[in-house]
């Protein structure tokens, strides 16, 4: 398991065998208002990818059985398409979703997102993308997804600052 905690970039080496990313980010912010930026289309407009991307497209059905589909525009001017179906979806806690990359079918990973409050006005969430093989991993990893990832919670954090 392969872990991103808090801001910068985390190592893109992992055992062989390696399947899960996670990250944990610590919100000075209420679950509501975390869970809120997470999953209404207009806030994920504005954090979801890295900065040299825009979302054309976010399409957000939160519902067990529901689907999502985001598309970026890259500066190279092309769409990248990013989709699933929500597994689990226990507001303000809890939400399990298939992950795919639209240009790679059959290689979905399992994503789950937890909130949880801290006792003191905080939210640590906690992403957790489990690949179904050690390749798919990988090639992820290999991408520099880790950086891009990180890049995302910073975007993240400031929409939830911003909401506050």
């Amino acid at each position: 398991m392969m872990t991103l905690s808090g801001a910068g970039p985390a190592p893109a080496s992992a055992a062989p065998d390696n399947r899960e990313a996670v990250a944990t980010r610590v919100f000075d912010a209420p679950r509501a208002l975390v869970w809120e930026a997470c999953t209404n289309p207009e806030h994920v407009r504005k954090w979801y990818g890295t900065a040299c991307m825009s979302v054309v497209s976010c399409e957000i059905d939160l519902r067990v059985g529901g689907r999502f589909r985001y598309v970026l525009l890259g500066p190279d001017g092309n769409e990248y398409a990013f989709s699933g179906v929500y597994r689990e979806v226990d507001p303000p806690s809890r939400v399990v979703n298939t992950w795919g990359f639209e240009a790679m079918p059959g290689h979905e990973a399992v994503e789950t997102g937890t909130f949880e409050e801290d006792g003191e006005g905080r939210t640590i969430m906690r992403m957790s993308i489990v690949f179904q093989t050690p390749e798919d991993y990988a090639g992820w990893a290999g991408s520099g997804a880790f950086g891009g990832w990180s890049e995302t919670l910073d975007r993240l954090a400031e929409v939830v600052a911003a909401l506050r």
